[in-house]
């Protein structure tokens, strides 16, 4: 029979002891990322965006999204 181990890996943190928060430098340089990076969003990422909130919409109210177009359905077939 085979016996798997483990190896118990050591790891810190890159605070090195300080504070986590983060520096005015890492800001100013996340700050310039947002600023090179924004521009480059277009009318497609727009569309994206809005189409993974309407997802995590209908998605969350899974049930109640059946419920209102089986009625949408319903009505209009009885109204042709």
């Amino acid at each position: 029979m085979k016996t798997i181990t483990i190896a118990n890996s050591s790891w810190s943190t890159s605070s090195y002891g300080g504070a986590p928060d983060t520096s005015p430098m890492e800001l100013s340089a996340l700050e310039d990322h947002y600023g090179h990076c924004r521009p480059s969003h277009g009318l497609l990422f727009v569309a994206r965006c809005m189409a993974e909130r309407m997802n995590g919409f209908m998605v969350s109210r899974f049930v109640t999204t059946l419920a209102v177009a089986g009625l949408l359905i319903g009505a209009g077939l009885l109204l042709s």
